[in-house]
């Protein structure tokens, strides 16, 4: 399973868009399974590029949005479980524009996604998935990251 951590920035925010901590996530996550990054300017090229990655499976698209569902960290582990042990072979977690998901980006969502009811920055954001995702990882193979609080 490979995971794209992607988000719809603009060029002024990429250079600061979680800087040094969410690419030592990245890189954490990549211990576990192949991971990258990807930012867009625009949910159109996003749900583009979506729609152009190959394989076995269609790619499942996790979009983050104030009303989706909200996951402990241990129910999100055993989603991405779900979706490594089914064969899924890529996982896109989507952080959208500052003014939300259009009604086709919803539609396109395989699940969407809340990261609590407070507004977060794009940069706060990404940090917050990269680790979710990387806690997840740990969390599926016993490592001690996780102390289950």
């Amino acid at each position: 399973m490979k995971i794209t951590l992607a988000a719809v920035l603009s060029t002024r925010s990429l250079p600061e868009a979680g800087g040094r901590w969410f690419d030592d996530y990245v890189s954490r996550i990549a211990r576990y399974t192949p991971c990258e990054s990807q930012a867009f300017e625009s949910e159109k090229a996003l749900l583009e590029w979506i729609e152009r990655q190959q394989g076995r499976t269609r790619a499942y698209a996790i979009l983050f949005d104030s009303r989706g569902r909200q996951y402990s960290s241990e129910e999100f582990a055993g989603q991405v479980g779900r979706l490594r042990d089914e064969g899924t072979q890529r996982v896109v977690f989507a952080i959208g524009p500052a003014d939300g998901w259009s009604a086709a980006a919803k539609q396109r969502a395989d699940l969407l996604l809340s990261l609590g009811l407070m507004t977060l920055p794009h940069q706060l954001a990404r940090v917050f998935v990269a680790e979710q995702v990387y806690r997840a990882f740990t969390i599926l193979a016993g490592h001690p990251y996780h102390s289950g609080h």
